[in-house]
């Protein structure tokens, strides 16, 4: 028999306190029908980036509670970017801290938060005749940079 050992939390405690960035991205496949409602902001459920961008930012900061271990990082900031490239919604989340560890899962979770909130405000409209997503889908969810200082 093998036994499985797990860590908890690795101690960081003896690290030094640096600056900390990280940028994530992703991207939401819809339909051009689904882009124009966002566009025009005809929604039901209300303004979708808004929404989205609020949901993202309350990802970062809780990321600890989402992937357990994960340390709780003091953010010192979270800005959420969206662009159109053709019919997919790009997300790009940058974070920074000053910290012992890395703050790319809180970019990582950010990114993906803000695209689900974003793709549950227009499932209605994505869903076809059999209930199904033909074109939604989330992809190219990436840390483009991680930064840590002396």
């Amino acid at each position: 028999m093998v036994e499985l050992s797990t860590e908890g939390i690795i101690d960081v405690g003896t690290k030094p306190i640096v600056a900390r960035r990280a940028t994530s991205t992703g991207l939401l496949h819809l339909s051009e029908a689904t882009k124009q409602t966002i566009i025009d902001k005809n929604v039901t459920k209300g303004d979708v980036l808004e929404a989205s961008t609020i949901a993202a930012i309350q990802a970062a900061k809780i990321t600890p509670t989402i992937v357990p271990h994960c340390h709780p990082i003091p953010l010192e900031s979270c800005k959420v970017d969206w662009l159109w490239e053709g019919n997919c919604l790009r997300c790009t989340v940058s974070v920074s801290a000053h910290y012992r560890t890395g703050v790319e899962m809180e970019a990582l979770t950010s990114v993906c938060a803000g695209l689900l909130c974003a793709w549950d405000m227009v499932k209605s409209l994505e869903k076809d005749e059999d209930g199904q997503y033909p074109s939604a889908k989330m992809t190219d969810i990436v840390v483009l940079e991680k930064f840590k200082g002396n």
